[in-house]
């Protein structure tokens, strides 16, 4: 069984920035994608930002040139670096894992961020 603990959220003022974590503990053998999502309420989740083991990134047209996804595959963690954030990034951001043997995914329980004034 895999553990994802998220941390990082808060409130923050637009404009800010916030640094939210994300650690994989347990029975990690392969891993093979990890990202961030986030789900406004009312509405579906969405992908924020995503990381392959290759180092390849993908993010949201929203987020781009604001959010930067990194992973450090010796700490089975992943970050994301959120600058200049707006009123509409506030949600609850979700850490999400794929292991490639066997395939399997992981969601972390989420961390609300909020951006306001």
């Amino acid at each position: 069984q895999v553990q994802l603990m998220e941390s990082g959220g808060g409130l923050v003022q637009p404009g800010g920035s916030l640094r939210l974590s994300c650690v994989a503990s347990g029975s990690i053998s392969s891993i093979g994608y990890m990202a961030w999502y986030r789900q406004r309420a009312g509405e579906q989740r969405d992908l924020v930002a995503s990381i392959m083991s290759s180092g390849r990134t993908n993010y949201a047209d929203s987020v781009k040139g604001r959010v930067t996804i990194s992973r450090d595959n010796a700490k089975n963690t992943v970050n994301l670096q959120m600058d200049t954030l707006k009123p509409e990034d506030t949600a609850v951001y979700y850490c999400n894992l794929l292991l490639t043997s066997p395939p399997k995914l992981y969601w972390g329980k989420g961390t609300q961020v909020t951006v306001s004034s």
